[in-house]
């Protein structure tokens, strides 16, 4: 049987047809040669470069592909993107499963991770599972230093607004009188050198004698210690004990004549004992006197016993 060339022709457009549709599923990971494979969903705000024909894994195993990625059409997740991939496999997993983007080498290529979860009811084809996205090195790297990016340019504005109040106060009077300060801190350290020098020389030239005068209060150390040895053994401890004693019956004795007690206490403490010792001695001081500017009034002697003719009894003696 003999093939026309137009049987040839339609062939071989068939066949680039059929490779161009496998090529084109195969390209969106979509094997036509493969067994039947179920298909999942989930969202994300952002997808950090995953694709389609992106890797899905299940615990390390290749498990499918990366189908689709579009918009969110619902207008409360504007902007949301939703990944739909595929499982060629009957793995089971549950909704609680949670699908995450992580990255599949250092080159950046991102690869879709399945976490399985086994508790409660079973995922089922066109489910939407949870997503997540793993921060891969150069993200962590990058939020860590993002605050600390923030912290230096802080540190860089105060150091600017820092350096710009120096300069509005360091004007030309208070850098003379800055270096001027300077100036008279160097001498200060240098008179300061010069009496460290002169009191170091001091301490040379006097060494012996300070040598002698701590070998004397060393003397006098031990005479105070034998002093108070000799003061313990002289029973120190009695005598104050018979001081206090003393001190005691004194201030018995000043108590009771406090209190009008005794001869003494009747003295300091009676007003009337006090007004006639006052009488007797003002008395005794008018007689004393009496005595001093008329004493043969009181005294009479005479060697042939005859009266003083310019004597005059007074009043009081005729009575």
């Amino acid at each position: 049987m003999k093939i026309t060339r137009e049987v040839k022709t339609g062939i071989v457009a068939v066949s680039v047809i059929a490779l161009f549709i496998w090529g084109f599923n195969f390209m969106k990971g979509l094997n036509l040669f493969d067994g039947p494979s179920k298909t999942y969903l989930t969202e994300y705000s952002n997808v950090q470069g995953l694709n389609t024909a992106s890797v899905v894994t299940i615990n390390g195993v290749e498990v499918g592909k990366v189908i689709n990625i579009m918009f969110n059409k619902d207008p409360e997740k504007r902007g949301g993107l939703i990944v739909e991939f595929s499982v060629e496999n009957d793995f089971e997993f549950s909704k609680q499963s949670v699908a995450k983007i992580y990255s599949a080498s250092l080159m950046g290529g991102k690869s879709l991770a399945v976490v399985p979860s086994y508790e409660g009811e079973m995922a089922k084809p066109g489910d939407f599972l949870t997503g997540e996205i793993e921060s891969d090195i150069f993200s962590s790297v990058t939020e860590k230093l993002n605050p600390l990016q923030a912290k230096v340019e802080d540190v860089i504005v105060s150091a600017d607004s820092l350096m710009t109040s120096l300069t509005d106060v360091l004007d030309a009077n208070s850098r003379a009188h800055l270096k001027s300060s300077i100036s008279q801190l160097n001498a200060t350290i240098t008179n300061f050198k010069t009496i460290s020098e002169r009191v170091d020389k001091l301490i040379q030239t006097n060494e012996e004698k300070m040598g002698f005068t701590l070998a004397n209060a060393e003397v006098m150390t031990s005479n105070l210690a034998k002093l108070s040895d000799t003061l313990v053994d002289a029973n120190l401890g009695l005598t104050v004990k018979n001081l206090e004693a003393t001190v005691t019956n004194l201030n018995k004795i000043l108590a009771s004549v406090e209190s009008g007690e005794g001869t003494l206490g009747k003295l300091v403490k009676d007003e009337r004992m006090y007004n006639n010792l006052a009488n007797s001695s003002k008395e005794l001081e008018e007689l004393l006197r009496e005595m001093k500017l008329h004493p043969k009034r009181f005294v009479h002697f005479s060697l042939f016993g005859k009266k003083d003719k310019g004597y005059q009894e007074s009043e009081d003696q005729k009575e």
